[in-house]
């Protein structure tokens, strides 16, 4: 599964608060899904496929 943090979405662009707000979305998304593990206010990382919901964008992976 490949994951994404604040600091990637920062690093393409977005500002602090509004990386912040995706992430936060994105757990939010995971929890109502019915994983749990992502109601965790210390996790700082969720899949690139919830922030690609959120977003609409599609992120490619540029390693490899």
């Amino acid at each position: 599964m490949n994951v994404i943090s604040k600091d990637e979405l920062i690093a393409i662009g977005y500002t602090k608060c509004t990386a912040q707000g995706i992430i936060r979305e994105a757990k939010a998304l995971m929890v109502k899904r019915g994983y749990n593990f992502y109601n965790n206010k210390r996790l700082g990382r969720v899949p690139k496929e919830a922030v690609e919901e959120i977003t609409g964008l599609k992120f490619f992976d540029t390693k490899g």
